[in-house]
């Protein structure tokens, strides 16, 4: 595998886990419109095309390309979703930098 595929990885993994956390512990917690059903859905969605994107990368499937650009679709929603909402800038960076990484992927510089 290569350097790109792994960071991209691992950028996928890092935004699962920041995205379930937050969905299931912090926005619960602080209330208000970080607990509206179509936040709380898109951070969701966002975890689960991350966690499915590394896996198909780490299974070296012939879809993850276009799985990956789906990712980057849904993790620049949730990043736009997050920063909207505010103290939540960790979530947003992580669907950035997942966002840019599988954006690579899927145009096929990595694979």
């Amino acid at each position: 595998m290569s350097n790109e595929l792994n960071t991209c990885i691992q950028a996928c993994l890092d935004c699962y886990r920041s995205c379930q956390q937050m969905a299931a512990v912090h926005c619960p917690e602080v209330g208000g419109k970080h607990v509206e059903p179509d936040h709380l859905r898109l951070m969701l969605d966002c975890a689960e095309i991350c966690r499915a994107s590394a896996a198909l990368m780490i299974n070296q499937s012939p879809f993850h390309q276009q799985l990956c650009g789906v990712c980057a679709q849904i993790c620049r929603a949730c990043a736009e979703s997050c920063r909207a909402l505010g103290d939540m800038d960790e979530c947003a960076q992580a669907c950035e930098r997942c966002a840019e990484s599988c954006e690579r992927m899927a145009a096929g510089s990595a694979s």
